[in-house]
């Protein structure tokens, strides 16, 4: 009978254990989910624009490093190191995306689902023409061309830009964005074109 006892209390201590172990499991995966399914600007707490206060994305950005980096769980379960990884990428990749401007404007896009991933937007066939005579006569002063043709197109959407307000913005400003963002993608590649 005894030896029953300390087995049965071998078993409730495993049980509990292990029932321990599967909530603590399932919080982190919750807290996992969580995280995954905030857009970046959540993530970061910082409100949806298109100019970052640069300064409170890496405060915010180190404040979660420091809770999640993988390194941290280096003495967690398997499962726990994995779901450290996966938050420490997401946080990399928003923080990548919400550094650059031009990327922070595509995803606020994507976010209004106004912009595909692998979208093939139709330029407007002014631009498309200009676009090509400048390919054509590609010299050392096509670059300073460049940044005069982004210099305007900026000039364009800078009111919609720097007074960005998510709550109020329309959909004809988010499809000037959207001109905008394509056009200035463009203009890209032909710089990187002049400089390979």
């Amino acid at each position: 009978m005894a030896l029953a006892g300390k087995t049965a209390g071998g078993i409730v201590f495993a049980l509990i254990f292990f029932a321990t172990f599967l909530y603590q499991d399932k919080k982190v995966d919750k807290l996992i989910h969580y995280l995954c399914n905030m857009n970046y600007f959540e993530l970061f707490e910082l409100p949806v624009s298109l100019q970052i206060d640069k300064a409170k994305l890496a405060q915010k950005y180190f404040e979660l490093q420091k809770k999640y980096h993988p390194d941290f769980f280096a003495r967690g379960t398997e499962h726990e190191q994995e779901q450290a990884l996966e938050i420490s990428a997401r946080l990399n990749k928003a923080l990548k995306i919400l550094k650059d401007q031009d990327q922070t404007i595509k995803y606020v896009l994507q976010l209004k689902e106004l912009l595909e991933e692998e979208e093939k937007y139709q330029l407007p066939p002014a631009f498309l023409m200009e676009m090509m005579e400048l390919n054509e006569d590609l010299s050392e002063d096509s670059a300073r061309q460049i940044q005069e043709l982004e210099s305007q197109l900026y000039s364009e959407v800078a009111p919609i830009i720097e007074n960005y307000d998510d709550s109020r913005a329309t959909n004809a400003d988010l499809l000037k964005l959207k001109e905008y963002y394509y056009k200035k993608k463009y203009l890209q590649r032909i710089l990187d074109r002049l400089d390979g």
